[in-house]
């Protein structure tokens, strides 16, 4: 039986030699891995290289949206990117928004996987299965919307989504993002410095074929269950997005601040979600068949707000902020807010559009921006290694003139523009004390003091530090969404915070299975979507039965590839750590006292790692890869295995 979903080819772009060719993968492959992390994962073990240069040409881009791209699911307009990442030297796998996933999906191909080097910079244009490598030395050095645009008049149709590295991936900025329809992001682990890297500044797309679908009143039904739900089971997304937990949880001493060393941002009220509504939100834009609209979108020019209280900016005067980029969601807060200590929202406001003007990774940059303050503050950088730039805590200026440094690769920005942790290895000493990455990539905006779990998660994570496929404890310390959704396959009481017993554990491995199910499928994790509804979609486009339990087994199998790849290129247990930092507890605050202990941590870990099937040194064993159906996809690919 065919699988609907899918057009059964991959394209393959080699931009050395300017040819392509088509692959025409196994049901097996659609079936058990459904796109995504999953493909990606697999075809970076099986086609790339061990222990290559993530900015050499060998590396791949792979442009992976899953099997229900082109459905019309809500939730479901979203594609993943992957690589070897030039940041950790592990897999790079994120996911982006927008429109760009559902236009080349329907262009005829499920994936793309770009090989190789252009010689002089390159665009791709693939419309209805048509394949053109165009030139682009017009576009090199141009804002991501002026590149769009431009695309677009060139090939005079306004409907075309692109998706492209910025002037970041161009000067190998380490946490580069891939940008796609001029304000979304895959945005993390640097794959815009691996596509800069290849002389690719876009892929633009164009499709006008409809996705086969088996059952498509399965898929309605999901879809129309969502419209008359939405609104009371996503909320907090409706009224406010991700902005509106700026408040709540500094109250909680959970907003990470001064580079995560201190437990309260008094100032939080100036960065608000709330302050946002009530001055330079435009409005809010959505993604691809989604209802929710949740996407920020700030507009500003020479305003007052003298009856705003909180909004006392020294840049009022001085910044344009453009709505084509789109606004601040909380990541881009926390990051160039409070971890810089900088209150001036207006300044946050024009940093977090220069991170989509020029694409780059919000968290990363304004991690690498804070940790530079501190080494200021602690004295370990001087002028003379700076070249007179010495950011302070707290001053906005200094933290957007960082922003255009390191963008454009000049001066101490390009030695910033390589992340925390090789900073740190460049200044010697102490340095690498005031780290806080996971694997050399920076810890998001979610503290791990408030979320013991999470902690863990950041450890595990096969990309380094990340929060999206992780497990956020405080969703589940009471009745409600999240237990009942889990529910469907297991059911669990409320459990604590802080709490990292065997049965937490369990908890985390079904949920960090689902995150990574959904990033494989590829749904959005803020659609309300319990198994069963996902069941029920995958059933109705593929035409193949699936049960939630089996759903749990598709996020395993993504997670196992992503280990089996690591483990390739050199990582091992050591290095599912947690920085010592947001280990060790608050002096003062709602979280004093609160602390992770070794003890406890490698206990929650090795408990996991259990769970999954890998040994006490993390590696899978060859008897879970047979249980999850890996050992025939995996044949005579050469994997690390216990």
């Amino acid at each position: 039986m065919a699988v609907g979903g899918v057009w059964g080819k991959l394209l393959h772009v080699d931009l050395t030699d300017g040819r392509h060719w088509i692959e025409e993968p196994s049901d097996e492959i659609y079936l058990k891995l459904l796109g995504g992390r999953g493909l990606v994962a697999y075809l970076l073990l099986r086609d790339l290289p061990v222990g290559i240069d993530p900015l050499g040409p060998e590396n791949l881009l792979i442009f992976a949206p899953g099997i229900l791209q082109g459905s019309n699911l809500p939730g479901a307009g979203r594609h993943g990117v992957g690589a070897k990442s030039p940041l950790t030297g592990a897999l790079a796998s994120a996911e982006s928004g927008g429109w760009w996933g559902h236009e080349f999906k329907r262009t005829g191909y499920d994936g793309l996987i770009v090989h190789g080097k252009a010689e002089k910079p390159v665009y791709l244009w693939i419309k209805d299965s048509a394949v053109e490598i165009r030139d682009a030395a017009h576009l090199w050095g141009k804002d991501t919307a002026d590149v769009e645009w431009a695309i677009q008049g060139e090939l005079d149709d306004k409907r075309i989504r692109v998706s492209q590295c910025g002037i970041a991936g161009e000067n190998q900025v380490l946490y580069a993002n891939v940008i796609n329809d001029i304000n979304r992001a895959a945005g993390r682990g640097g794959l815009g410095a691996v596509m800069g890297s290849k002389n690719l500044r876009a892929v633009a797309v164009r499709g006008n074929m409809n996705i086969p679908v088996a059952e498509r009143k399965l898929v309605s039904g999901v879809s129309k269950w969502l419209g008359d739900n939405y609104k009371t089971k996503a909320a907090s997304f409706v009224a406010i997005g991700t902005p509106g937990n700026v408040n709540s949880l500094a109250a909680a001493s959970a907003l990470p601040t001064h580079n995560f060393q201190d437990s309260f941002f008094p100032q939080h009220q100036s960065i608000s979600g709330q302050l946002m509504q009530e001055t330079i939100l435009l409005g809010r834009d959505t993604c691809q068949a989604c209802p929710i609209s949740c996407k920020q979108v700030v507009e500003y020019e020479n305003e007052t707000f003298p009856d705003n209280p909180y909004l006392r900016s020294d840049f009022l005067q001085k910044l344009k902020i453009s709505k084509e980029y789109g606004g601040p969601e909380y990541e881009s807060i926390g990051a160039l807010g409070s971890v810089c200590g900088v209150d001036d929202f207006i300044a946050i406001a024009k940093a977090n559009e220069q991170t989509a003007r020029y694409g780059m990774d919000s968290i990363s940059l304004g991690m690498t921006i804070g940790y530079v303050m501190e080494c200021v503050e602690r004295g370990l950088l001087t002028a003379e290694q700076t070249g007179g730039f010495l950011p302070e805590y707290g001053n906005a200026a200094d933290m957007l003139k960082a922003v255009e440094l390191i963008a454009h690769g000049e001066g101490f920005g390009a030695l910033m523009g390589q992340g925390s942790k090789r900073l740190a290895a460049w200044l010697g000493g102490d340095a690498a004390d005031y780290l806080v990455e996971v694997k050399g990539q920076e810890l998001p905006m979610h503290e791990p003091r408030a979320k013991h779990a999470l902690g863990v998660g950041y450890a595990v994570a096969p990309v380094g530090a990340d929060h999206m496929m992780n497990m956020h404890d405080t969703g589940f310390a009471q009745p409600g969404e999240g237990l009942e959704r889990v529910a469907e396959i297991k059911r669990f009481a409320p459990m604590p915070f802080n709490y990292l017993g065997h049965e937490k554990m369990e908890l985390f491995y079904h949920e960090v299975n689902r995150k990574h199910m959904l990033d494989s499928a590829v749904i959005c994790h803020f659609l309300p979507y319990y198994p069963s509804h996902v069941a029920q979609v995958l059933n109705g486009v593929t035409g193949h039965e699936y049960t939630p339990e089996q759903l749990l087994e598709v996020g395993e199998r993504a997670q196992t590839l992503s280990r089996l790849f690591n483990l390739r290129e050199g990582f091992s247990a050591d290095d599912d750590r947690l920085p010592r930092r947001v280990m060790k507890a608050f002096k003062e605050g709602p979280l004093a006292g609160v602390e992770i202990t070794d003890e406890v941590f490698l206990e929650a870990r090795n408990y996991w790692y259990g769970l999954m099937g890998w040994t006490e040194a993390g590696v899978p064993t060859e008897e879970r890869l047979a249980t999850l159906g890996l050992d025939d996809i995996l044949s005579g690919i050469e994997v690390v295995v216990a």
